[in-house]
């Protein structure tokens, strides 16, 4: 089915038709640059311009067609089914300067912070099928990347693209809670989940923690805190990952209390299943019902009358030029 993205343009066709019909400007004597008929173009020269009629068609097909692609015509194909039920999670994930540490092996390398958290929220993301999710970096300030989304495969780009220190050195976690509390409560009605990965305290930002976490139990945000670089010594999830050793910073306590605070759970990346913990929990609470939806998806067609005005108007220009040329022999 093809349709118009601008209906309106259409009111522009008749300006050709208007136009000739406006008077004639007022020329001030002597002001006007006369030429002889033999200078004119094809059809403007008085009477013996009649045989120029067959070019002033190929104009008025010329305009019609631009004015046919200042309306933007759409391809607009059958109806693609959205999800109709799901969950609303947002990602909060931790890039500051302590991120950077390479205190953990996976798959027999030694990797960073920074690098365990795109291998397990990467890994979140592509399995949360039907889920609507959000992503929010963090360092000295937070910043939402991507809103809630279907599209899970550019939720995992951005976190994949992510690197230390892009939000400053620092560490604002309390500012990120209230950042995902205040894009989760403007999402529809159901029940939220923000998961939490960060590696230490809270160094900086507007707001604490704790005041942060109370926000969220107000507003029906349950919290889920993944620790990274703390815990003792063990694998994950079947990723072959290791915690080397135990970070500088790391506390346990607060985090735990956030957790706690929302009705979620405090995981620490290190223990084991630590993830696979995650995923079950987030499985018990049941799918939000959501209104039906369907999106259909539109090709642009303007450019081909685009194009085609364009090869008429030289068309026109051409055999102009050729008539000048005749005259001038």
């Amino acid at each position: 089915m093809i349709s118009l993205a601008w209906p309106w343009a259409l009111l522009a066709l008749p300006l050709p038709l208007l136009a000739r019909r406006l008077p004639p400007a007022r020329r001030a004597p002597g002001a006007a640059l006369r030429l002889p008929p033999t200078l004119l173009p094809a059809g403007l020269a008085g009477p013996a311009g009649g045989g120029a009629r067959p070019w002033r068609w190929l104009a008025l097909l010329a305009w019609v067609l631009l004015v046919l692609a200042s309306a933007r015509p759409q391809w607009v194909g059958e109806p693609l089914g959205v999800p109709r039920s799901g969950r609303d999670l947002m990602l909060a994930v931790d890039i500051s300067g302590s991120m950077e540490e390479r205190d953990y092996l996976l798959a027999g390398r030694r990797v960073s912070r920074l690098a365990v958290v795109q291998q397990l929220a990467g890994d979140f993301a592509q399995r949360r099928e039907g889920d609507r999710l959000g992503l929010i970096l963090f360092g000295s300030r937070a910043y939402l990347q991507t809103p809630l989304t279907f599209d899970r495969a550019t939720v995992a780009t951005l976190l994949a693209e992510s690197v230390v220190g892009l939000a400053g050195r620092e560490t604002a976690i309390g500012d990120a809670i209230a950042l995902a509390v205040k894009r989760l409560r403007e999402a529809s009605a159901g029940e939220r989940v923000l998961i939490l990965l960060t590696d230490g305290e809270n160094t900086v930002g507007h707001i604490a923690p704790l005041e942060a976490a109370a926000l969220a139990a107000e507003a029906g945000v349950r919290v889920h805190v993944i620790g990274i670089g703390g815990g003792a010594d063990g694998r994950l999830g079947g990723l072959g990952l290791r915690l080397l050793r135990q970070g500088r910073g790391f506390d346990p306590e607060t985090l735990e209390a956030i957790a706690a605070r929302t009705g979620g759970r405090f995981f620490v990346a290190g223990a084991s299943e630590a993830l696979e913990a995650v995923y079950d929990e987030i499985d018990r609470i049941e799918p939000e019902a959501r209104e039906a939806r369907a999106l259909r998806p539109r090709v642009e067609l303007y450019p081909w009358p685009a194009g085609g005005a364009l090869l008429l108007a030289l068309l026109i220009a051409a055999a102009r030029l050729g008539a000048w040329r005749t005259e001038d022999g």
